[in-house]
Order: C-alpha cells, then structure tokens, then sequence
C-alpha cells in the first residue's frame, strides 16, 4: 500500500485576524499568503475539480485537462501552475515527436489545516 503524502497548512489566529504561517524547514515560497482569502482560493471547488480530474482521468498534458474540464487552457495552465507552487501538483515533462508537454500529476493524498486559537 502506497504512503499517503500530507500537505499541512497552520493557520494562526493573531490580534483579532487570522495568519498562515509556513513550516519552519519550508522556504518561505512554499506558503506565501498573505490571508485567509487566499487560502480560499487556493482550495476553491474549480482547483478540488482540476485535482479530482488529474486523480481520475490522468490527462497526459494541461490541453488535455483543459478540454477534459471543458475550461480555456490559460486559466487551467494558471490553476496547475498555482497548484504546482504549493506542492498539489508536479508536472512531468515528455517528449513526443517534436513537442514537449507537461503531464500534470497530483502528489498529495491529503491536506491537514491547522487553525491555532
């Protein structure tokens, strides 16, 4: 049986207003928010529909995503692109022909949200 990778975010509450605040062996990169809102949008119902599609159907390319998501392939590129960031996603490059193309990859089972009051 696989090991079932966890993404863990910690939010903390702080004079009134909440903070996420990154792992301390993390680079800074990997948990740049700067609120909850973000956050949000970071775990929105089209990203949890991008994931569940890459889990589900394995697209062989972002294009294939795009019109498996019946979505244009800028903002689905822009989703993968963020999700990538935050550890969600890796692409995997592959080489057909004369093209490349990049296979999106979900790499996380799980995500654990931490909220300290």
């Amino acid at each position: 049986m696989p090991k079932t990778k966890t993404k863990e975010i910690t939010i903390l509450q702080s004079k009134g207003a909440f903070s996420i605040f990154k792992k301390p062996k993390t680079s800074k990169k990997d948990y740049d928010f700067s609120n909850v809102l973000a956050l949000r949008q970071l775990l929105s119902n089209e990203k949890a529909r991008i994931l569940n599609t890459i889990k589900t159907e394995k697209p062989h390319s972002i294009y294939e995503l795009a019109k498996k998501l019946n979505r244009g392939f800028k903002s689905v590129s822009d989703d993968i692109k963020l999700l990538e960031k935050f550890g969600f996603v890796k692409l995997i490059v592959e080489k057909t022909k004369n093209r490349i193309r990049h296979r999106p990859e979900v790499v996380i089972d799980t995500v654990t949200i931490h909220i300290k009051l």
